[in-house]
């Protein structure tokens, strides 16, 4: 492997670790939420509700605060960094500070005050339900300011990411799991005193963790020279770049939200359940998702903003190669795993109190098809923000026009056959269209990347990850056999199972000579030696 190369793949790997174990850490916490939320609620009317009063502000939470704010803002910030020097480039950071907080606060007002109208174009058929419409509008309206929480929260994340800090900004959704899991539960045991749904404590509980994830990163921000200055300067040229950035890329990166959109509108004419049956597998495809998907981005998007802004494309191209190789490398398992494995995994995790063996049937049957498209998630949160360092917005746009469209054709053809499951698996057959579309093009921008080489690791993973996901899926039932059905044999048996699983991978991958994990293998062996 040459040394640049190495080089590039190591220092995305080092920062992606760093934060892939954040990420873990709010991710479970993220699944002990939902498991509050499965024991509590289960499958129904409550959480159908709540999951998308919830979608609405998160909707427009991913559309700002991780995608098209935070990738716009990480790239003007570290281009002020490098070129004009630390007192503009911390006026940038309080004047977008100032000016993002207003037009939110905005937003958010307008949002709350015609949430029964959101609500009823996103879920029309909530109305037939006695009391649903009422309850989904009344969460919404109290969920609603958690957008400007979580949307400061990201810019403080963008701040220190830049400033090489990981860790902390990644842990930082952990204490929004935290508190909304404390706070939540608290609240919901308490919202019947005052006359209210329990499950309305839950959307109270959001905007206890909100404030968390905020608060959180302040210490270090303070310490790495931010100091907050009323700045508001709307003709700041950093800020209209900002703005000029994220217009375009609030459709670019939106492909997923506006297919949430589109999902949650045609979940909810299906059984009752199916929106909570997405959403409780959406929300565990999402710890892989976190773990390695966005612990790339993160990773990828300071390094290649800073190539792009000394026009280094040879170094951008190799970070490119070495992001796409190491996403491969570790979702590829990760989704055989959740496919062959989807039915015990849910069954463990959520069959609980309220959740029945039905839910865990349909959960899993969603979680499967979601998964088919985990490597084109990973890959598409890795190519966007390389668009986006390039100053262009134009690509993303029209690749998220063929995404919706895809999505709409494959839910039309599939939902009355499928029912819930036809959602996921359109989710899935879309992303993968859009990252298609998305590398073709960005292989003709960038004068080409080593797409033989790719397609090689591709072919190499696959083969090994099908021969796990098989592997485990006939030794799981003979575990569970062995070891017992209940709790504690279930537990013993899954991890069992995994653990075996991880190892044949790690076996298998080790032999075919694979660059990107010859360098992790290298990184672990001389960390171990220390």
């Amino acid at each position: 492997m040459p040394q640049d190369s190495a080089s590039q793949t190591g220092t995305i790997a080092r920062a992606a670790g760093t934060v892939s174990l954040a990420v873990l850490s709010s991710r479970v916490l993220g699944l002990v939420r939902e498991q509050v939320f499965a024991g509590l609620f289960g499958a129904g009317l409550a959480f159908d509700a709540f999951v998308v009063a919830f979608r609405i502000p998160n909707l427009l939470r991913d559309l700002f605060a991780e995608g098209a704010l935070s990738s716009a803002f990480v790239t003007v910030f570290t281009d002020y960094e490098q070129r004009l020097g630390q007192e503009k480039t911390w006026q940038l950071a309080n004047n977008v500070v100032f000016c993002f907080t207003l037009l939110l606060s905005l937003l958010v007002t307008v949002g709350m005050w015609f949430s029964p109208d959101i609500v009823g174009v996103m879920a029309p058929d909530f109305g037939a339900v006695p009391g649903k419409l009422e309850l989904t509008t009344l969460m919404t309206r109290i969920m609603f300011p958690f957008l400007i929480l979580v949307s400061l929260a990201a810019l403080a994340m963008g701040v220190l990411n830049t400033k090489g800090k990981f860790f902390v900004p990644s842990l930082a959704s952990s204490f929004f799991n935290l508190g909304s899991v404390v706070a939540g539960v608290g609240l919901t045991l308490a919202a019947p005193r005052f006359g209210v749904a329990p499950i309305v404590g839950m959307a109270w509980g959001t905007l206890v963790g909100g404030s968390l994830q905020l608060a959180f990163q302040l210490p270090l921000l303070w310490r790495v020279g931010f100091r907050l200055q009323w700045v508001l300067n709307l003709r700041e040229p950093g800020l209209l770049r900002i703005v000029k950035l994220m217009l375009p890329a609030v459709v670019g990166l939106s492909a997923t939200q506006i297919n949430v959109f589109i999902n949650t509108f045609y979940a909810s004419s299906c059984a009752q359940g199916s929106v909570s049956w997405l959403n409780y597998a959406y929300r565990l495809f999402h710890l892989p998702m976190g773990l390695f998907g966005v612990a790339l981005m993160v990773a990828t998007l300071p390094l290649v903003s800073r190539h792009a802004a000394n026009r280094d494309l040879a170094a951008l191209r190799e970070a490119l190669n070495s992001s796409l190789s190491l996403a491969v490398l570790v979702t590829l398992p990760a989704a055989c795993g959740l496919i062959f494995l989807a039915q015990p995994i849910i069954g463990l995790i959520y069959q609980h109190g309220q959740f029945t063996a039905v839910d865990t049937q349909q959960t899993a049957a969603a979680l499967a098809l979601y998964s088919l498209g985990l490597v084109a998630f990973a890959g598409v949160k890795i190519i966007v923000p390389v668009y986006y360092a390039l100053d262009d917005t134009r690509i993303p746009v029209l690749g998220s026009f063929v995404t919706v469209a895809a999505n709409l054709l494959i839910i039309h053809l599939t939902l009355t056959t499928l029912q819930h499951r036809a959602i996921a698996l359109s989710m899935s057959l879309s992303m993968i269209l859009n990252f298609s579309f998305l590398a073709a093009v960005l292989y003709r921008k960038l004068s080409g990347f080593k797409v033989g080489g790719l397609i090689l690791t591709l072919g190499k993973v696959a083969g090994a990850s099908l021969i796990m996901g098989l592997a485990v899926s006939w030794l799981h039932p003979r575990a569970v056999a062995w070891l017992g059905a209940g709790l504690a044999g279930r537990i013993l048996s899954l991890a069992g199972v995994i653990g075996v699983g991880l190892g044949l991978y790690t076996a298998m991958v080790s032999q075919m000579q694979i660059p990107e994990f010859q360098e992790l293998a290298r990184q672990v062996r001389s960390k171990l030696s220390r």
